[in-house]
């Protein structure tokens, strides 16, 4: 099968060829499965949903307190019961 095509498998040829097909979907295609001539399921390429994160991209943006870690021992049981 060519790249990037669409393509309908039964569901035997597709648990038969799972591999073959995974590997043409890595190259762009979509797959149909089939069941008694009616799809059930697409085989598709992964796409992430989230953007890949950038390190440093909330410099700048925030600030921590110089006070960022006083804290006494009265203040930890205060805040966490103990």
């Amino acid at each position: 099968m060519p790249t990037a095509h669409t393509a309908t498998v039964n569901i035997y040829d597709a648990k038969t060829r799972l591999s073959k097909l995974v590997s043409e979907v890595e190259d762009g295609a979509e797959i149909t499965i089939s069941r008694s001539g009616r799809p059930v399921a697409r085989l598709v390429p992964y796409r992430a949903t989230a953007p890949d994160r950038a390190p440093g991209a909330w410099r700048g943006r925030v600030e921590i307190g110089d006070d960022f870690d006083d804290f006494t021992a009265d203040d930890e049981r205060e805040w966490f019961g103990a």
